[in-house]
């Protein structure tokens, strides 16, 4: 398959050594300014990545500058990288509640999907049978590398969030597997041998991949607990790892290394003898930056010349497998599973096809080429052989697009998530704490409250509001307590250090914007500082508002309130009511977004918006009386308690 491009068309100069760096540079600045650009928009980061990818061709093909040779191997290896980070983000507690669902999608939905689209290649493509196989086995992959992303943006409720992020990683090799036994068994061996050819592959696969998979786990247990491995060194130590026991895989079983570093990664995120936090961040960073290039690298391989040969046939193609194949495969295969409708449909919008099948049909894309040429194949079925990569690329772009715009707006309709969650997880649940929290529960706001004292979260589930008896720090909270559209962290125990712990275990659920802790209680500073600097999170309400601050002023009787700002009832007529000693805690916009104020909060509340604050007793006045939504009731103080 021929898709170099003229030199003539390149924006840059022609290949040459000073070359290769520039346009390694530019893939890279290319690929991180879609994931920023992506961010901003609010848009799936693969699909401008592949945009990019397409206007990444003026600057040449990588077939030519980087090389074949080296391309599929720097492809491959990446990919093992992916799904390791994939098999680290996966909890054995997760399977308890949809392992039985992921069992049957990663089977019978991946059988029905491969025949089907199998079919659909052969009657609607006009693919030989061969190539109608091996194109159903790869598009059995859906992607990780999408499911993801979509996931954290969309936030779904946490059972079919789980569903939906094992059945994207585990049905990735299981599918690289079934395209490489379709391919030997079908296209090389022939169809007379497929079933003696298919069970010894898929037997030697299984073994190859679990049990190198746990032993090179156990093994790097054994020796970062012994510290025989430097701190400097892990996350260098776990990436060699995985390479090598990815290519060691693939040397004794083709494709085998899919599976091997998922399982890798599933027992290193699931043990609880070294701490695997570090290595998970780093591989996620890897992650990112790896999708970046690959993306762009592999779509600039094709030119939209050749997405176009696949004509109107491959739009069709495209259609069946979004309208038809995924709602099949997921509506046969949970039958019985206890699913509700609203569930399966969500399912039914998560299926984009990402790096894996870009890659997977890539390697096969060359290999069938040089196979038909081998056997003297004639012109026509060679040019259909050239068609599999454009039709993949195709798959994803279409896929992508049409989940990636679609699959937030169904699950907020099916309500099954919320559209940017802002709900409020609270460590911490002192009396005051109480009272804050009911009151933005009243104000049609998700409040969740954890703490250790079991007499506060009695009281605190009394007032109505949902609580946890565990400490903010526990794996509980993030592995078995449904966080479904809370999207921020107010850590606000009394003791500080907690505070700080909780904002960094939560930074990478929620992001450094939004986890937040009280001011520190102690004045002091440089080496008499509780906590550094660059451990805390953001700082609540006001600078020198510690706990102890809010704490005696509910046991003077101060009271949080809810106002409404109006063009009669402004806001310097609040501070006129109420002094300046108001402290103004959340701002509610007319699009009833929450906005936690904060140490850096310099805007002004405007007319239409209303107030959450806490504000000393004062005689009503009576004009003005109506204007506020309160609990006159006053507050009081307990005594202070760690989470």
């Amino acid at each position: 398959m021929s898709t170099s491009i003229s030199s003539e068309s390149r924006l840059l100069p022609p290949v040459t050594p000073d070359y290769y760096p520039l346009y390694l540079a530019g893939v890279l600045g290319l690929g991180i300014a879609a994931q920023w650009l992506a961010w901003r928009l609010h848009l799936p980061s693969i699909l401008l990545l592949l945009a990019f990818g397409f206007f990444a061709q003026l600057a040449g093909d990588p077939d030519e500058i980087i090389g074949k040779e080296l391309l599929f191997p720097i492809v491959s290896l990446s990919v093992a990288v992916i799904l390791f980070e994939g098999g680290m983000s996966l909890k054995l507690t997760e399977l308890r509640e949809a392992g039985g669902v992921v069992l049957r999608l990663v089977t019978i939905g991946a059988a029905v999907c491969w025949g089907l689209v199998g079919l659909c290649a052969y009657f609607v493509m006009g693919f030989p049978i061969e190539m109608s196989a091996l194109i159903g086995a790869i598009m059995v992959v859906t992607g990780p590398t999408v499911i993801a992303p979509l996931l954290n943006y969309i936030r779904p409720t946490r059972k079919i969030g789980s569903i939906a992020k094992w059945e994207g990683i585990v049905i990735d090799p299981i599918g690289a597997v079934l395209a490489v036994l379709v391919y030997e068994a079908v296209v090389v061996t022939g169809v007379n041998h497929v079933f003696a050819v298919a069970g010894l592959a898929i037997v030697k696969t299984l073994v190859v991949g679990l049990v190198l998979g746990a032993a090179s786990a156990v093994t790097l247990i054994f020796l970062l607990r012994r510290f025989w491995i430097p701190d400097f060194l892990h996350n260098a130590s776990i990436l060699a790892a995985i390479l090598v026991v990815f290519a060691v895989s693939n040397a004794v079983q083709p494709e085998s290394g899919l599976l091997t570093v998922t399982v890798l990664g599933i027992v290193l995120a699931n043990q609880k003898r070294i701490p695997v936090r570090h290595i998970f961040e780093f591989k996620e960073n890897l992650r990112v930056l790896l999708i970046s290039c690959l993306f762009i690298v592999l779509a600039a391989r094709i030119s939209p010349a050749e997405i176009a040969k696949v004509g109107w046939q491959g739009l069709m193609f495209l259609a069946i497998l979004i309208v038809i194949v995924r709602p099949v495969s997921v509506f046969l295969s949970t039958i019985g599973s206890g699913l509700s409708w609203q569930q399966k449909v969500f399912l039914c919008f998560m299926a984009p096809r990402g790096i894996v099948a870009a890659a997977v049909s890539s390697v096969f894309a060359f290999e069938i080429v040089e196979e038909f040429v081998h056997r003297g194949a004639d012109a026509a079925t060679i040019a259909q052989a050239e068609l599999l990569a454009p039709l993949t690329l195709l798959v994803i772009v279409g896929t992508v697009t049409f989940y990636g715009l679609t699959a937030a707006p169904v699950a907020r309709l099916l309500g099954l998530a919320s559209p940017n969650p802002q709900g409020l997880l609270i460590a911490g649940a002192d009396r005051w704490v109480r009272e804050l929290g009911k009151v933005i529960q009243d104000a049609g706001f998700q409040v969740l409250v954890v703490d250790t004292n079991y007499r506060n979260i009695s009281a605190a589930k009394m007032a109505g509001l949902p609580a946890h008896c565990a400490s903010i720090l526990s794996d509980y909270v993030t592995e078995e307590i449904n966080i479904g559209g809370i999207g921020r962290l107010l850590a606000i125990t009394a003791n500080d250090e907690v505070n700080a712990l909780a904002c960094q275990e939560f930074i990478h659920l929620f992001g450094r914007k939004e986890v937040y802790q009280l001011a520190a209680w102690d004045s002091g500073s440089g080496r008499r500082a509780s906590v550094s600097e660059h451990l805390r999170g953001r700082v609540l309400f006001s600078e020198g508002v510690d706990f102890y601050v809010l704490a005696r002023r509910f046991a003077a009787g101060a009271q949080i309130k809810k106002t409404s700002l109006t063009a009669e009832f402004t806001y310097a007529d609040f501070l006129k009511r109420y002094g300046d000693s108001a402290l103004v805690l959340f701002v509610i916009d007319e699009g009833k977004k929450l906005d936690v104020r904060t140490a850096e909060s310099t805007s002004t509340p405007k007319p239409g918006q209303s107030l959450i604050s806490l504000v000393d007793p004062v005689k009503p006045v009576a004009e003005e009386a109506d204007t506020d939504e309160e609990d006159e009731s006053p507050s009081e103080t307990e005594s202070p308690s760690s989470s």
